[in-house]
């Protein structure tokens, strides 16, 4: 698995992981629980986790959606 994002902004996480279930990415968040423990300070980010294989596409995904930078 490698790392796509880290926010704090459950509804963008949520967009996020619907727009990866339609084009089905497999992907996690990591971190929730203990973002939520800190109390919602957001010192703790959540993660978006994708695998190897579907990384380039999730990555694009973000671009395309205003929240990646596009590989020059």
């Amino acid at each position: 698995m490698k790392e796509l994002i880290r926010c704090n902004d459950p509804v963008l996480i949520s967009y996020i992981l619907a727009l990866f279930e339609d084009e089905d990415i497999d992907a996690v968040v990591l971190d929730e629980h203990t973002s939520i423990l800190e109390g919602s300070i957001n010192a703790i980010q959540r993660r978006i986790m994708v695998t190897e294989e579907d990384h380039g596409r999730a990555k694009q995904i973000l671009v395309d959606i205003g929240e990646g930078e596009a590989q020059g």
